[in-house]
């Protein structure tokens, strides 16, 4: 619905403001979540969709041209203007404001006054989202179908935890199930299942944090030692999308549910991770075949 996307997009201007008026300062993710009244699971993926940018690059764009007009327009030192913009080692600046603008700080500032330039502003996220609207449209052209679903009793699994690229959590599931096999746990109403708790598009690589997890009922469960751990699924209300195609073809569908269809939905999303379902096996049907449901947690 238009109303829910012009909410979403309220929250992020507002988180905007506040951007820009601490790009001197730390920003950490639950402080902008709180900002935005957005779940810190969510807010990357859901402003990237919007506006075509990360928040991430927007920031240190930001900082970088916040930088550039003070080193055009006023006498401070790089070192002054570094400071200003968020940088506390010069270095790094430097090296930033260099792959940012082409040349390093002392040659920029001298070549825009050589050539008398226009004061600088700053090229705020909504002309960015404009510029990159054509392209983000062009390459989310994809709709995909999505139901509502409501889990009335939380789902109960046992997971293996993954850390790093979320393509490689394949050797997590590897190990799951090499476990629940010896010891006779897989049935047929065993599901596959993994929850991401980080947008891969805004978190390095290293850090991504995930879970790879079947379902299995309270009383069959043996005793678990690390790196096993319990883990449930929420009861509530879920979005659900079904994705046809490769596991690495998925950020298009994630792209797509995040930013168009929840914007237009009507819906709030929930303060959670989502989560995946995998319908069928990979080792049986071929990559175009596989079937996956993604869950995004609704308020």
């Amino acid at each position: 619905m238009a109303s829910c996307k012009l909410g979403y997009e309220s929250r992020l201007q507002k988180l905007i403001d506040y951007i820009y008026d601490h790009l001197n300062e730390p920003l950490d993710l639950m402080t902008m979540a709180d900002v935005a009244g957005i779940s810190q699971y969510h807010l990357h993926r859901i402003y990237t969709s919007i506006y075509g940018e990360s928040i991430s690059n927007m920031i240190k764009r930001l900082r970088l041209h916040k930088a550039a007009g003070n080193l055009i327009n006023t006498d401070m030192s790089i070192n002054q203007a570094a400071s200003l913009s968020g940088y506390r080692h010069l270095q790094s600046f430097t090296r930033a404001f260099s792959a940012e603008f082409g040349t390093p700080p002392a040659s920029f500032r001298q070549q825009r006054r050589n050539l008398g330039a226009e004061p600088m502003t700053l090229l705020t996220p909504y002309k960015v989202a404009r510029e990159k609207r054509n392209m983000q449209d062009a390459n989310v052209n994809s709709t995909f179908s999505v139901s509502i679903s409501q889990l009335d009793t939380p789902i109960h699994m046992v997971v293996y935890p993954h850390q790093g690229s979320y393509m490689n959590i394949g050797q997590a599931f590897e190990k799951l199930s090499g476990w629940a096999g010896m010891r006779q746990l897989f049935d047929q109403t065993t599901r596959m299942m993994a929850v991401y708790f980080h947008d891969p598009d805004n978190t390095p690589e290293a850090e991504l944090r995930s879970l790879a997890g079947i379902t299995l009922t309270p009383e069959k469960v043996p005793n678990l030692e690390a790196p096993l751990e319990h883990y449930d699924i929420q009861s509530g209300n879920y979005a659900v999308l079904r994705y046809k195609g490769p596991y690495a073809d998925m950020h298009r569908a994630y792209k797509w549910f995040f930013g168009t269809w929840l914007a237009e939905s009507g819906y709030e999303v929930a303060d959670q991770p989502p989560f995946e379902e995998y319908l069928n096996d990979p080792r049986q049907v071929a990559p175009n075949d596989l079937l996956t449901d993604i869950y995004m947690p609704l308020k």
